[in-house]
């Protein structure tokens, strides 16, 4: 008699159990491998085990890549009307997300910079600034110099100027950041700056997008520093 209900028992958990992993197929849903990444505003991919961390985007395919030339010299223009100018060339455009999406881009490629991690900056930047970026890698390399730098906190980030030529878009944008930046030698003597030293650091980046390329990603076609 006892066994029957042993074996009672046995069926009533093992129904309960099937029940749970139903529940909770139904509440937390089952990852197919297919599910679309989040991206940011300058379209980077985040990585699955953060969200909160971007990941480097691939390089498109070379015959759907068109290098965007650095802005032309021209003068200061209202952001808010550039910014008009660009939605009406592109709906999707979002000021907020794109100026968050600038902050994550801003603090890779300067990380990559500093590593001298040349293939991580070079779908992010348009060819004159990663020939720049790369033979500066190139020269700290020649001298067996390294870059530490840490940015300790990014203070401000705002679009400073907006506007179109032609069908590419160009937003530039105004950092505020608190870095770390010191070079050693080959036996990791300190050449230049200080490692307990925090000193403010303000640049501006333009980036550029080809508003009706199929490319979501922006690039960073120029820097610089305000002229006081």
């Amino acid at each position: 008699m006892s066994s029957g209900f042993q074996l009672f028992d046995i069926i009533l958990f093992a129904m309960i159990a099937a029940f749970l992993v139903l529940r909770l197929r139904s509440v937390l849903g089952r990852r197919t491998g297919n599910e679309r990444r989040p991206t940011d505003a300058l379209g980077v991919p985040a990585r699955e085990s953060d969200a909160n961390v971007i990941a480097l985007p691939p390089r498109a395919p070379e015959a759907e890549v068109e290098d965007i030339a650095p802005p032309k010299d021209v003068s200061p223009a209202d952001a808010g009307a550039g910014i008009t100018q660009i939605r009406v060339a592109d709906p999707t455009f979002d000021p907020d997300g794109f100026v968050e999406g600038a902050r994550s881009a801003f603090e890779m490629i300067v990380g990559a910079y500093a590593r001298g991690d040349s293939d991580a900056l070079r779908p992010l930047l348009n060819d004159t600034v990663f020939t720049q970026f790369a033979g500066a890698i190139r020269e700290r390399e020649t001298q067996k110099q390294t870059l530490e730098t840490t940015v300790v906190a990014i203070r401000g980030a705002e679009i400073a100027e907006a506007h179109m030529e032609g069908r590419t878009a160009f937003v530039t944008v105004k950092f505020a950041s608190d870095q770390i930046n010191v070079v050693r030698d080959a036996a990791g003597t300190v050449v230049e700056g200080d490692p307990g030293r925090t000193t403010e650091v303000v640049d501006l980046w333009t980036f550029a997008r080809n508003t009706r390329s199929r490319d979501p990603n922006w690039l960073l076609v120029a820097t610089g520093a305000p002229q006081h």
